[in-house]
């Protein structure tokens, strides 16, 4: 009480210095000791742990003072199950020690993913389709089919997958897909009634093979022999609507035997079908 009072009877001027004084004291305490509480001057370059296993990570994040939470996990297919994917703050950020470092890792199990229902896709739209998934787009094999590139069948390890079918994400799927008619050959060549030299550079100007050549009777100059007889046939035994009979056709790369004889054919293989 004493104090009090004589507090009340200093002038009122004096009492208003001592108590600003008294604030600017706490004042300079707080900002002096700011440092110390904020920790405020110690600072840490943060290392690169992206590529590293998760456990390395921790350990050399932890090392330095960091704290380490796993944030999230995803699953990439061609990077190590496990490693650090991304990390925040990013390589090299001075931080103060004890921040946060937020890692996301590589799953260690693929997820799994439907198989979609391809059939009828065009090829570029099944890759994007593929992508979107986290699948991979392997072998493509082309089949005789008017549309080109479209896709005929989806398999995977060599057999077909049905839609719906339960898959990891990485998994590679192959297609066969239409050649829009590229692998549907041409039309067998008439060899009928050439010589044999003039049928071997036919079939070479072609593309095709000549196969076996055969003879009911003993022939010295095969090369001026005359063709009698082909096997595949250049003609089909079913007439069109004017009459004529529809051509055979072969792939290419494709091999024709022939028949030959000395004497060149009276008629030729259209004449006997007609």
């Amino acid at each position: 009480m004493e104090a009090i009072d004589k507090l009340l009877k200093k002038p009122l001027w004096m009492n208003v210095l001592v108590g600003i004084g008294a604030i600017l004291v706490v004042l300079v305490l707080f900002f002096f000791s700011l440092g110390w509480i904020t920790g405020n001057g110690k600072t840490e370059k943060v290392p690169s742990v992206v590529g590293l296993d998760v456990s390395a990570a921790q350990k050399n994040l932890s090392a330095l003072g960091f704290d380490v939470v796993l944030q999230d996990s995803i699953y990439v297919d061609t990077l190590a199950r496990n490693g650090v994917l991304r990390q925040t703050p990013e390589a090299d950020e001075v931080v103060k020690k004890g921040r946060t470092v937020y890692l996301t890792i590589n799953r260690v199990v693929a997820p799994q993913v439907d198989m979609p229902n391809l059939v009828g896709f065009s090829l570029k739209s099944a890759e994007t389709y593929l992508k979107v998934l986290g699948l991979r787009m392997g072998s493509i094999t082309m089949v005789p089919d008017r549309n080109k590139n479209v896709i005929i069948d989806q398999l995977v390890n060599g057999k077909p997958i049905a839609p719906g079918s339960k898959i990891s994400s990485g998994t590679v799927v192959n297609f066969t897909v239409g050649d829009g008619g590229t692998a549907t050959g041409f039309e067998v060549p008439d060899l009928i009634g050439l010589t044999v030299e003039m049928a071997k550079a036919k079939l070479a100007s072609l593309g095709l093979l000549l196969g076996n050549i055969s003879s009911n009777i003993s022939i010295q100059d095969t090369a001026n022999s005359f063709v009698i007889g082909q096997d595949p046939n250049p003609f089909q035994m079913i007439l069109d609507s004017t009459g004529m009979p529809l051509k055979n056709s072969m792939a290419p790369g494709g091999t024709i035997h022939l028949v030959i004889d000395k004497v060149a054919p009276v008629h030729t293989q259209r004449d006997s079908i007609k």
